[in-house]
């Protein structure tokens, strides 16, 4: 478990990479920055660590990236702590059902092994060919009708932009707090939330 959530903080320390800003002799793309420089904060680089284009881009997709994974996260989090899964066996040979899986992180641990790879290879398939990680600007073309028609409205985007990568820091640091809390507490947010336990000692 204590592994796990190392592993959590060093993903997430990396999706926190700051933002950039001008510090050096190579000039960084105002237009490019504008999006993720929201208020109080707004264009975030107090130690300066991004000094060109290329890296800004790059950690500007990382944090997306990790954005919208956490935001998955959350909402599996809601969702399985609530006791919604599917009918069933998630093993049919080992005579495991979907409900015998614990909400918490340790249910990863009871996922049989070939599920987890399962997994990783959709996940494989998807940063490697569908929505390939090499696509820096994050948009893969997914339109839902007028919700987000940036071609006809384009005043949309940057606000959609922003709330998307505000949504994903948020995400980021609750997914971050729940691991936390389930290690410390060994209760998951449904059972920490029901039992008013909101103190970890």
């Amino acid at each position: 478990m204590k592994v796990f959530a190392a592993l959590a903080l060093v993903g997430t320390a990396a999706a926190f990479a700051p933002a950039a800003k001008q510090t050096s002799s190579t000039a960084l793309n105002v237009e490019s920055t504008e999006v993720g420089a929201t208020a109080p904060l707004g264009f975030f680089d107090p130690l300066g660590y991004i000094t060109d284009e290329a890296k800004f881009e790059r950690y500007r997709a990382v944090e997306r990236k990790h954005g919208r994974i956490a935001m998955m996260a959350m909402l599996g989090t809601f969702v399985h702590n609530n006791k919604w899964t599917f009918d069933g066996y998630i093993s049919p040979s080992q005579g495991i059902k979907f409900s015998d899986i614990d909400s918490g992180i340790g249910g990863l641990f009871q996922v049989p092994a070939a599920g987890l790879l399962q997994i990783l290879v959709v996940a494989g398939l998807i940063e490697l060919a569908w929505w390939p990680a090499s696509k820096l600007d994050g948009d893969y073309g997914v339109r839902v009708g007028k919700i987000n028609n940036w071609d006809q409205e384009p005043a949309k985007e940057l606000r959609q932009k922003n709330a998307e990568l505000n949504n994903g820091r948020a995400a980021m640091m609750g997914i971050l707090g729940v691991f936390s809390q389930e290690l410390v507490t060994h209760q998951n947010l449904y059972e920490q939330a029901a039992s008013q336990n909101f103190s970890p000692y």
